[in-house]
């Protein structure tokens, strides 16, 4: 199949959480199955693209005519599509801009209107979040008339349904869409225009990026205000795993590493906690467990209930790295606790490299999600042979094995209450079993035997574009 593959990011051209890693990824997965993939993004100011001349091409809104560039790159074999519109993209950050409706919105449109000038006619167009959610009410309305864009089909994926792009009527009327899609079975949500709302009326296919957080939306506790609407929608919804790029996320072959190991040569992880401990200034204590945390320092990753048990999880003997940026009222309490604390170490950035000698040598990788759509961290520490303590929700729940539960089968500690006491449980429990050392070599091991590749769920997706292909209904 001719597959258009949209996302906002995708790595390592532009990366700022989850969606960049699986737009860098899933295309690869997809090309290696046989399929003619291709990635479209805008190019912002920090993506660097071949001196080649830049296609012109006409983008059609309501009744103006703008006009936008077209440059070709690459994510290994995968051809990329960028959008260069220098007054909206040229920018040094991706998102976090008060015209972001305009920007994606025009993206959005900017999609369909480029296959004429890239000669590329896809079988499906694979929107992702809500960043390329219009795509597939374009589709439905103003190309309708085409019988090229009639035949394509459309999925939209769900990464974070907390994430939904809603912005007054008047971009609605700027974007130029007809004024049927205005009203509460379209794109308009309590007066506002809901791009993921669109997204999942009008696309062929939805799915999320786990089959636990597909059943999840479907709730009042987990549906950010859509879980009737998905409900409604439930017979085109569907939850696929994300997977992880082994090219990218692989001990034996990391060049972030000090030391590189496989689960044959396991003793020599060892080497990689030494040197995470000597770069984060850490006691050099082979014998303290270690716990890494990257991530995006929010409520969604479980710090309104980490904040306050930080203290009685350092008193357990425990070192603890942590890695990422956030929400201010979280970075500032850990930042002081932090001072006060020589086994307490904070990084507030972005750090690549950094992030991978944290999953090589940490004994532990904690994950306290109040909720996760799939999530990524876990599935890599696995990997790295990085025992996971995680909240059981979402991909955490169809990922990690309770240790605890299944000592068979296990590789990792969950709880399950969304609590301090329930979080300070399974980190005693994780603990302890560290410091027995009976298993510990086995749990490492079976972590990473469990095959986290892209292999089986890009076979899914292929199964997915097989359903959304082909005519639009009800065009």
């Amino acid at each position: 199949m001719k597959i258009l593959f949209a996302s906002a990011e995708a790595y390592p051209l532009a990366k700022v959480g989850g969606l960049g890693d699986v737009a860098g990824s899933l295309p690869k997965a997809l090309k290696a199955l046989g399929h003619d993939v291709r990635i479209v993004m805008p190019r912002y100011g920090m993506v660097q693209a071949p001196r080649e001349e830049v296609v012109q091409f006409p983008v059609h809104l309501g009744d103006a005519n703008h006009e936008a560039g077209l440059r070709t790159a690459r994510i290994g074999q995968v051809p990329v599509y960028l959008i260069e519109k220098p007054d909206l993209y040229d920018r040094p950050k991706v998102y976090e801009y008060d015209d972001d409706g305009k920007r994606f919105g025009f993206f959005c449109k900017a999609i369909l209107d480029l296959l004429p000038a890239a000669d590329f006619w896809p079988d499906v167009i694979h929107t992702n979040d809500w960043h390329s959610a219009l795509v597939p009410a374009f589709l439905r309305s103003t190309a309708s008339q085409d019988e090229r864009f009639r035949r394509i089909g459309t999925v939209l994926t769900i990464h974070n349904l907390l994430h939904q792009g809603l912005f007054p009527r008047q971009l609605f009327d700027w974007l130029g869409l007809p004024g049927s899609m205005w009203n509460h079975e379209g794109a308009e949500f309590y007066g506002q225009l809901n791009f993921m709302k669109a997204g999942i009326v009008f696309a062929d296919c939805v799915n999320t990026v786990s089959p636990t957080y597909a059943k999840e939306i479907q709730t009042l506790e987990f549906g950010e205000g859509l879980d009737g609407l998905l409900r409604s929608y439930a017979a085109k919804l569907s939850g696929i795993l994300n997977g992880i790029d082994h090219d990218v996320w692989n001990p034996a072959k990391d060049p972030f590493l000090i030391q590189k190991y496989s689960k044959s040569t396991l003793e020599k992880k060892s080497a990689d906690k030494v040197a995470l401990q000597k770069e984060a200034g850490l006691p050099p204590d082979a014998k303290a467990p270690l716990i890494g945390f990257v991530s995006r320092v929010t409520a969604q990753k479980g710090f309104d209930i980490l904040v306050e048990t930080f203290p009685q999880i350092l008193q357990m003997g425990i070192q603890f790295v942590l890695l990422g940026t956030g929400e201010k009222k979280y970075e500032d309490p850990v930042s002081v606790l932090a001072r006060t604390r020589s086994d307490l170490i904070v990084w507030l950035k972005y750090d690549e490299a950094l992030a991978h000698r944290i999953y090589a040598g940490s004994d532990f990788f904690l994950m306290p999600s109040k909720f996760e759509p799939c999530g990524l961290g876990q599935m890599i520490s696995l990997r790295y042979g990085t025992i996971p303590i995680v909240r059981s929700t979402g991909g955490l729940a169809d990922t990690v094995v309770d240790m605890t539960a299944d000592p068979s089968t296990g590789n990792g500690f969950v709880f399950r209450d969304y609590a301090r006491d329930a979080l300070l449980g399974a980190v005693q429990r994780a603990v302890a079993f560290y410091r027995a050392r009976k298993g510990w070599r086995s749990i490492q091991r079976r972590a990473m035997s469990v095959d986290l590749s892209w292999k089986a769920s890009a076979r899914q997706y292929v199964a997915l574009y097989e359903r959304a292909r082909g005519p639009l209904v009800g065009a």
